[in-house]
């Protein structure tokens, strides 16, 4: 298996002849992508706030590296085929034993390419800018002894599948013919370490600069640009890059620090100056939230100089502010309405893209607009705030959801609450109360042991002791939600609820009912009427109250049979099954019986091997066919969520499902985010419609891998939906049952089930995943 960085390795030389011939292809298909993108041009805001009032420029760091390995040439390809031929492509040079000049992302050669497999005894020591490093050097390696050494993707948590592509280390000069990029941008690390071993980088970057495509090279060392000042092409611009502030710049011994205190003496050698990110937004170390921003691009605007920001990448772990949302990121610098830096660096430029060419200049005007698809939240604005409390409501009415959502549990004492789990073990801190010794394990629920919702009286729940927490549904690579707020809010009950919705800017409510043959047979509890009642006492009689659509959902079809069968007005949404792929068309009559709309999870529109889409199934035609309105469920922004195909991007995904499989809503931790994308500028241009707001093509990351040796597994076919999975037996008749007290706490309907002592051991939890785990941690951490 090829490696990747911090110790990782190559497969071997340069490839079989297949291999070869797989590669070309890819190659093809990429480039016949870029015709299509050439057609077609960005649709920009009237003016930036950057230096000449032009966008801001995309730079993509080594091609579109957060998908193939960095400075490949399916990366750069990549990079302006999901983009537009105005993105500028960054190389970082470095040089070979006989002074050629190569790409490649890191002077240790190691960290991204095959070199310690290929030359395994080849590990060096060398002192760079004052210290000792440890590696593989290019200086050791003449270009051709190269040719066996294939790149490697550098970071740990990106698909390593195509490490397999075999792809070749780039000299430079076949970078500007295998694209014909429109502009592209030299980096120069370490000049002075290349002049320590009789390399002559000045005298390189002089004889390639004289290319018309080179119009940017940048340096972290003030000697270098001096040295190529007044004798590079008149349009090259150059550009100062600053690192860590604390650290020294090896060719004038000043701190980056000092230098940042001087940019008028930056603009006697450079036009621009490129920076890290956080010298613009500073995050403060011990909790990871943005502090106010620094005047860096005010000042280095007012000194005539261009400034740029880097270390953009979708799967960092960036400030919780932006709620993992990388387009939001993005519009902290480009379109805050105080300033915009000149231009981004980053390794998935189809979302800095996306974010300066569609979203800088939102659509106010559809602001109120309430049409499909539908904004729906999943317990509130939960990804900001705990699961159904009064913050992650309010929350998402702020970012615009078309409808709330409120999961309906029952307390002891028969009050109807708005809670994501019946479990309290899920969704508040209860094993830190009072009520810790009322675990138990009820097997119609779950094998393991919880604490419910009906073991407490709603006064219980409520109690101050009693504290929501904030939902982690992707807590296994320990990316965690808004941590200052993980315990906030107060929990609702259906009437609150309802009350607060009813004057809210909304365009209907969602009742969503669960385990009511559970609540009926054990606990007396006849849950369909409790929620008819409260509906009802809150004055949403008929099917629209104030305009508000009531929609109730359940993924128990007697649920909903008797509402229909008590002719409500309410819309009535069913909840498919997880994992089918289509659905019978006896299913559907049947469907069609109780259910105006029906919600589908997302895997089932487009299954998944090893992360990849591999197909499109049939389940939403047959949808369609059914005249059914079609909720896909659940979207959610941690880079983690979406298949690699949205590039760790969900405003990418969101966009693919709006375009190509016309969904009528989304349900979602995150209802800013979709709210976003629908005020976005380039909504109904059509053929006009750039590059990288298209929708991706379904499985076609798969497709460039298929005859390789790592193509992902073929699926097995999905579960058809049938009759027999739609049918269920009426809803048992709800007998009230004694309150006695005991189990249930102070008062209302003893629990069943039995204390987990006299349980036997859940099952080991599956370990899938661990190293993803791991390698999500690294990745927050990559430079």
């Amino acid at each position: 298996m090829v490696g990747r960085s911090w110790g990782g390795g190559g497969g071997g030389g340069g490839g079989s002849v297949a291999v070869q011939l797989w590669r070309r292809c890819c190659l093809l298909l990429l480039v016949a992508a870029a015709g299509a993108a050439a057609q077609r041009s960005p649709v920009l805001p009237p003016a930036y706030k950057t230096l000449s009032g032009n966008p801001p420029l995309v730079i993509a760091k080594g091609g579109f590296s957060g998908v193939f390995p960095d400075s490949s040439s399916n990366a750069f390809t990549f990079a302006l085929t999901s983009t537009s031929s105005a993105t500028t492509l960054w190389c970082d040079v470095q040089l070979t034993k006989d002074g050629v000049g190569i790409c490649l992302r890191d002077l240790l050669m190691n960290n991204c390419t095959s070199i310690d497999q290929t030359y395994p005894q080849g590990k060096k020591t060398y002192i760079v800018n004052g210290k000792k490093q440890d590696g593989w050097f290019p200086i050791d390696y003449t270009m051709s002894s190269l040719q066996s050494v294939i790149l490697t993707q550098a970071i740990w948590s990106r698909p390593d599948k195509f490490d397999f592509a075999y792809l070749p280390i780039l000299p430079v000069t076949n970078l500007t013919s295998l694209v014909k990029p429109s502009s592209l941008w030299l980096n120069i690390e370490h000049d002075i370490f290349y002049r320590q071993h009789g390399l002559n980088m000045t005298k390189y970057i002089l004889s390639i600069s004289k290319n018309a495509a080179v119009k940017y090279i940048s340096s972290p060392e003030l000697g270098f640009l001096r040295s190529i000042l007044g004798r590079v092409n008149r349009k090259t611009k150059l550009v100062f890059r600053f690192p860590d502030a604390a650290s020294s710049d090896p060719s004038s011994n000043q701190t980056y620090g000092s230098l940042l205190s001087n940019l008028t003496f930056i603009k006697t050698v450079a036009s621009g100056i490129i920076v890290p990110k956080e010298y613009i937004w500073p995050v403060a170390p011990n909790n990871n939230y943005i502090q106010p921003s620094k005047s860096i691009v005010g000042d280095a605007h007012n000194a005539g100089l261009e400034i740029y920001a880097s270390d953009f990448a979708n799967d960092r772990i960036i400030p919780y502010n932006y709620s993992y949302d990388p387009v939001e990121e993005y519009l902290h610098f480009v379109g805050n309405g105080n300033f915009s830096v000149d231009g981004v660096l980053t390794e998935h430029p189809v979302t800095a893209a996306m974010a300066i060419g569609c979203f800088t200049n939102l659509n106010v005007s559809s602001k109120t607009d309430h049409g499909n698809p539908l904004i729906i939240s999943h317990n509130g604005a939960s990804g900001d705030y705990p699961d159904c409390t009064d913050l992650a409501y309010q929350k998402a009415v702020d970012d615009g959801a078309d409808v709330i959502d409120c999961t309906i549990q029952m307390t002891s004492d028969g009050v109807p609450i708005c809670m994501s789990s019946i479990n309290l073990f899920d969704t508040t801190n209860v094993q830190r109360t009072i009520f810790s010794s009322r675990a138990s394990i009820i097997r119609e629920i779950q094998t393991t042991p919880g604490i419910f919702t009906f073991n407490l009286t709603w006064a219980e729940i409520s109690n101050s002791d009693l504290k929501p927490k904030i939902s982690s549904p992707e807590s296994l690579f320990y990316l965690v939600r808004n941590p200052l707020y993980q315990n906030a809010g107060k929990f609702f009950r259906l009437s609150d609820f309802l009350a607060f919705a009813k004057d809210k800017d909304l365009s209907g409510i969602m009742i969503i009912i669960e385990n009511a043959a559970f609540m009926a047979e054990s606990l007396g509890f006849d849950v369909v009427q409790s929620v008819a009642n409260a509906l009802s006492d809150a004055g949403y009689n008929n099917q629209t109250t104030e305009g508000k659509d009531v929609m109730i959902q359940s993924k128990d079809s007697a649920v909903l049979v008797k509402l229909k069968q008590q002719e409500t007005k309410y819309k009535l949404v069913y909840t498919l099954p997880p994992k089918i792929g289509d659905a019978s068309a006896s299913s559907l009559v049947d469907v069609k019986k109780f259910a105006d709309a029906v919600v589908v999870q997302r895997v089932s529109i487009f299954p998944t091997s090893q992360g990849f889409i591999m197909r499109e199934t049939n389940l939403m035609k047959d949808l369609r066919s059914a005249g059914l309105a079609i909720y896909a469920q659940v979207f959610r922004n941690e880079f983690v969520s979406p298949p690699w195909d949205f590039f760790s991007d969900v405003t990418v995904e969101i966009n693919t499902y709006v375009q190509s499989v016309k969904i009528d809503g989304f349900i979602t931790d995150f209802p800013k985010t979709v709210k976003r994308y629908k005020m976005n500028s380039c909504m109904g241009l059509g053929d006009n419609m750039p590059q990288y707001m298209l929708p991706v093509e379904i499985a076609g990351l798969a497709q460039l891998l298929n005859g390789s040796t790592v193509q992902p597994p073929a699926l097995s076919p999905m579960p058809v939906l049938s009759s027999s999975n739609v049918t269920e037996p009426p809803l048992p008749a709800a007998v009230p049952k004694n309150a006695s007290g005991g189990g249930s706490g102070s008062g209302g309907t003893p629990a069943p089930g039995v204390p987990p002592s006299a349980a036997h051991p859940a099952s080991a939890t599956t370990r899938t995943g661990i190293l993803l785990m791991v390698t999500v941690i690294c990745a927050s951490l990559h430079v």
